[in-house]
């Protein structure tokens, strides 16, 4: 077993390129294969450290499970090792979204690629289910946990209060409710830290990396792909919690304001986005390509692909690079270290929403909102239930649960059975 120490770039590859190709499923179902691979499988990353990275990854605009693969990454190898990473998380996603575009724009409709991806979507239920498990019996230790867990559930689920301000309870809950005779100081890295000068440094490189071709594009009159670049630059400043916190203010300016797709186009957009690996948001480099193929065919399709691609994750890579190296002594803070953990706890109520939400759209086709005075829920229509999604989702969560099967068998046999089930 390879130790951080003696760790390659070859074995870093191999690792988080099975990472990236096995992110189905949303943040929940991502987290929980990055915490068997580098946690559960290999000494190359703590308990305590990944539950705060990931804490801390919450925080961040941008989506938490490609950080978190970034900090991973940069904790092990550097800077090299964080770029590695996180290109790998995103890679995979990119070239599969890249080929549904291809066949979406030919064919308009793909149900025998949907088909097949509702089994991978019933398995990624039975993952979801592991990871909520596996996460609340790693962080929420006592009453406190479990009603921070509950109240941001509720708060997100029934309320539809936003994520920012769950997060900003959470942590000033737990940095005021902490006693510094309850802290413990925590060993640190000693990679991790950093001056002033390095994060000028970070700063003065990375922002201008990720602007420098949005402004070129639009010096060069490219209206199109500078449209396109700089609405999706100013989306991963404001993705605070993931995907899901954005898709209704980006289909409101993609559709209406835009008219880059259509309604039905953007629906069909995040549909092929939740199948595919990788962090949801990839679903801008599939609005992104189809506009092109719609405006100008194969070429400018292409192309907005790749500054969506760059618009999008760029400055993921930034966030990290400059937050990564003050975590440490951030967490030794007795009143930032307990904020971060009541953080965690909450994080694992809003997982459950997501997990509760991606489930309900799994197994029933049509969903209602029942309101009454603050509360909004999102129910599923009994009538709409999808039988083959059902039975799938049966069969798959005891396989994941067992841990007898490698996860990739159980996915590629689910596929088949989804696709056979549609031809029957």
């Amino acid at each position: 077993m390879t130790s951080p120490t003696d760790l390659t770039f070859r074995e870093l590859f191999r690792v988080f390129w099975r990472i990236g190709i096995l992110s189905f499923g949303g943040p929940a179902a991502q987290i929980a294969v990055m915490h068997k691979e580098l946690v559960d499988d290999r000494p190359w990353l703590s308990e305590e450290a990944f539950l705060r990275a990931l804490s801390f990854c919450m925080l961040l605009p941008g989506p938490e499970a490609m950080q978190l693969a970034t900090y991973a990454g940069w904790r092990l190898k550097g800077v090299p090792g964080g770029l590695l990473a996180g290109a790998l998380f995103v890679l995979p996603g990119a070239c599969v979204i890249a080929a549904l575009v291809a066949v979406y724009a030919q064919f308009g409709e793909v149900p025998g690629v949907q088909a097949a991806f509702l089994g991978v979507k019933a398995t990624v239920i039975a993952i979801v289910i592991q990871a909520l498990t596996r996460l609340a019996k790693k962080t929420l230790h006592g009453w406190q946990g479990i009603l921070l867990a509950g109240l941001a559930f509720v708060g997100i689920y029934a309320l539809k209060l936003p994520f920012p301000m769950l997060i900003l309870l959470a942590g000033l809950w737990g940095a005021f409710s902490v006693r510094p005779a309850d802290h413990i100081r925590i060993e640190t890295d000693t990679r991790a830290s950093a001056s002033l000068r390095q994060s000028l440094r970070t700063l003065s490189l990375w922002v201008p990396l990720w602007l420098a071709p949005l402004f070129a594009l639009s010096a060069m009159g490219a209206t199109f792909l500078a449209d396109l670049g700089w609405f999706f630059a100013k989306l991963a400043v404001v993705t605070f919690g993931g995907a899901y916190a954005v898709l209704a203010y980006m289909s409101q300016t993609v559709v209406a304001h835009h008219g880059w797709i259509s309604t039905g186009q953007m629906i069909d957009a995040l549909g092929l986005a939740e199948t595919t690996p990788g962090p949801l948001i990839l679903v801008t480099q599939f609005v992104a390509m189809l506009a092109g193929q719609l405006a100008a065919g194969p070429g400018l399709a292409i192309a907005a692909g790749l500054i969506a691609l760059w618009a999008t994750f760029v400055p993921c890579f930034l966030w990290i690079f400059l937050a990564a190296p003050y975590l440490e002594s951030l967490t030794n803070h007795p009143r930032i270290g307990a904020a971060l953990k009541s953080i965690t706890a909450a994080v694992t109520g809003v997982i459950l929403n997501l997990s509760l939400w991606f489930s309900i759209n799994v197994l029933f086709d049509q969903t209602v909102l029942w309101q009454t005075g603050p509360l909004a829920l999102e129910l599923p229509v009994l009538a709409s239930a999808n039988p083959s999604a059902i039975i799938m989702a049966a069969f798959a969560v005891p396989i994941v649960l067992s841990g007898r099967v490698r996860l990739e068998l159980v996915l590629i046999a689910m596929a088949l059975a989804g696709l056979t089930l549609h031809i029957l």
